[in-house]
């Protein structure tokens, strides 16, 4: 395949509560010649998260939000199939945030070499060993600085993050990790593959009644990727000193009406609580450290990992569609198929 042409995912619209595949528009682009300087990629894997849901309403955040017509910015790894810059030849393995496209062109400077390791699935770039994983590890140190022996709680435990933050936790020494999830499978996921000491399903009864029982001695770090009614429970048994490392809110991303904050807030003062909310753009200093960490660990078989794949790019939406209503157990990714074939 010549790879001359780009399948590319653009925000049509934007979504007024839950977004629907009427939002996007999908185009099919013809490459211009390759100017000095430029790589073309053939992207294999496509990832799809919580935070684009963020960027396709137009309102001031931590990031622009998602332009009328523009391609979905975010995470993927390709190939390099064509060339003019010298640093990156053909066959490069690159990481690129140029998002929902099966080809993307774009100048040198946009893409970041990785190492190709055989057995080690390109794939794991875009979660466990990448973003992911080092947002999860951000949130527990330099967030939440997590002290051997405490007790973490988790929401949204089986998503990416959540799965990578159950088991950096245990390795990092605390005494007993709490999730929470959707399903009765991702609660026996949690106990039986990710470390988590209990686990429970946030639909079977108010997590506010729930999570007590399982935090009889209180939480001391609460790791945040929902929000809402999960927040409120959490300060309800925060120790004294507690930390809330606040991820994400995924329970407000498609509320088309304002939602009230948590009734116990006044917990923050009583309990001299401490919650901070983060992104990982002021934290990239730390990759190196999580790198060399997180491929220790990995390499002596302590990191467990799931995928949720859909294949084809013209399937990205779905894929998104679905994390948002959380079918995915692990990361959600989009493997892209160039005639008929994985990139």
């Amino acid at each position: 395949m010549t790879h001359e042409t780009s399948t590319q995912i653009r925000l049509a619209r934007r979504p007024e509560g839950w977004p629907t595949p009427d939002d996007f528009a999908i185009e099919r682009v013809e490459l211009d010649p390759l100017a000095p300087g430029e790589v073309r990629v053939a992207n294999e894997y496509v990832s799809v998260d919580p935070y684009m849901r963020g960027r396709m309403n137009d309102v001031p955040s931590y990031i622009p939000p998602f332009a009328l017509g523009d391609v979905i910015a975010g995470g993927a790894i390709g190939r390099v199939v064509q060339s003019a810059a010298d640093d990156l030849p053909v066959g490069t393995v690159v990481l690129h945030q140029h998002g929902w496209t099966d080809v993307v062109q774009a100048d040198a400077s946009s893409f970041r070499p990785v190492p190709d390791v055989p057995g080690l699935p390109l794939s794991l770039r875009l979660h466990i060993l990448g973003m992911t994983g080092l947002t999860a590890y951000v949130g527990l140190t330099a967030i939440a600085n997590l002290k051997p022996g405490e007790t973490v709680f988790v929401s949204g435990a089986a998503g990416a993050v959540g799965t990578a933050v159950g088991q950096i936790a245990k390795l990092l020494g605390a005494g007993r990790v709490i999730g929470s999830a959707g399903s009765a499978e991702k609660v026996a996921l949690l106990t039986e593959k990710y470390g988590y000491d209990a686990a429970f399903n946030y639909k079977d009864a108010p997590v506010r009644e729930q999570l007590p029982a399982h935090a009889p001695d209180g939480v001391d770090v609460f790791f945040d990727n929902v929000g809402g009614d999960h927040l409120e429970a959490a300060l309800d048994v925060m120790n004294t000193g507690g930390r809330l490392a606040l991820c994400g809110a995924i329970a407000g991303y498609n509320t088309t009406e304002k939602t009230p904050g948590p009734d116990n807030m006044a917990r923050m003062i009583t309990r001299s609580l401490t919650a901070t909310g983060f992104t990982l753009a002021a934290y990239l200093h730390l990759s190196p450290e999580f790198t060399e960490r997180m491929t220790a660990w990995f390499a002596e078989g302590e990191i467990a990992y799931d995928e949720t794949v859909v294949d084809g790019i013209e399937n990205t939406v779905d894929a998104f569609l679905a994390m948002m209503r959380g079918a995915n157990t692990g990361k959600m990714l989009v493997r892209v198929m160039h005639g008929g074939n994985e990139g």
